[in-house]
């Protein structure tokens, strides 16, 4: 393929998204955004109220909705919640001037409180994954759309900032054309962690894996096909699939994604390495991100040859993606993760993780 094809091609799903024009609000007066938590069920939920909590010129956070009694005394005793308002999601809802809420239920509910959400006239930070029915997270696009409402999905590497750096290397074509992504997401799991996602037929390529799924997306786009390859390795204990692989196919590339369950040492081993024809990029490990650069010619401000990359420090695993909300809900930017993105992502989830999707 000529090259300058191929960067008309491969590279749309990053120009698309980080330099089209997707959703846009009427700007609103600077000022403190107020937002609510709705659910504290997820595993992320108190990383992201306390992400909230640290943007406070940015936010002003009106309660927070948990309908467990026990588990909203355990919890007001933890910093990311003292202090805060307990409330009905009624309650919130009619809080005057609320502007937004941070989705952070069990999964299963996560899309239809996020749809409530959207219904009420509220942008939403939803966590992941979407569930397992395509057509509710359909909907909830089509009424956020219609509202002129944004819905974020939390797929944490989104701002991370090695790939921040990739986005770059694929837009302005660095890497030439790429043919070969390898991506593995993994931990290691016991007990009562374990039965927590037995409720989840995904597994943990639907737990994990959908993180580097995203990031696949915005790199390559929408797959032709998507292939799984669900494993058990403790099939005596449980029915749960905690050792899986998907493979992506392109017209020009092919992508392998592996998530488990059952890897020691996991966490570090996290990595995210994208192959092209002028150049390498690798990724590992994830968090706190390492980034190697390999190029066949000097780009940006890289040399030719193999380097190490100086990465900006974050903040905090989740302070950019709420910092990016508050600018969006100002009018101060476009969001970049367009409808459509996220309405492929949930399918390539779903397929890589042998789910249906025409439900």
């Amino acid at each position: 393929m000529h090259r300058r094809a191929f960067h008309a091609s491969a590279a749309s799903a990053v120009a698309g998204l980080l330099m089209a024009k997707p959703r846009t609000h009427a700007a609103s007066p600077r000022g403190k955004i107020k937002i609510g938590q709705i659910g504290t069920a997820h595993a992320h939920a108190a990383g992201k109220l306390a992400a909230i909590r640290k943007l406070a010129d940015d936010y002003e956070v009106v309660g927070v909705v948990e309908s467990d009694v026990a588990r909203r005394e355990r919890l007001s005793q933890q910093p990311p919640y003292a202090g805060l308002p307990w409330m009905t999601e009624e309650q919130l809802f009619a809080a005057p001037g609320l502007q937004a809420v941070a989705v952070e239920t069990a999964v299963r509910e996560l899309v239809p409180t996020a749809l409530r959400s959207v219904e009420a006239g509220l942008h939403v930070h939803v966590d992941k994954p979407a569930g397992e029915s395509m057509s509710a997270v359909r909907r909830l696009h089509e009424i956020a759309a219609g509202r002129a409402r944004t819905v974020q999905m939390g797929y944490m590497f989104r701002y991370n900032p090695a790939f921040q750096l990739l986005f770059q290397a694929v837009r302005e074509g660095w890497l030439g054309e790429i043919f070969e992504v390898d991506a593995v997401m993994s931990k290691a799991l016991e007990g009562n962690e374990r039965k927590r996602l037995l409720e989840y037929r995904g597994g943990s390529m639907f737990e994990l894996g959908c993180h580097v799924i995203d990031q696949l997306v915005t790199v390559l786009g929408k797959p032709d096909r998507v292939t799984a390859y669900p494993r058990q390795t403790r099939s005596e204990l449980d029915p749960l699939v905690d050792n899986q692989l998907a493979v992506f196919e392109y017209p020009h590339a092919t992508a392998a994604v592996r998530s488990s369950l059952v890897e020691i040492n996991g966490g570090p081993r996290r990595q995210f390495i994208v192959c092209g024809t002028e150049g390498t990029l690798e990724i590992l490990p994830l968090e706190p991100p390492q980034a190697v650069l390999t190029l066949t010619k000097p780009c940006g401000a890289y040399r030719k040859g193999r380097q190490e990359v100086e990465l900006p420090k974050m903040t905090g695993r989740y302070d950019d993606e709420f910092r990016d909300l508050a600018a969006v809900i100002r009018g101060e930017k476009p969001f970049a993760w367009s409808p459509q993105h996220d309405l492929v992502t949930h399918e390539c989830i779903l397929r890589a993780s042998s789910l249906p999707v025409d439900t």
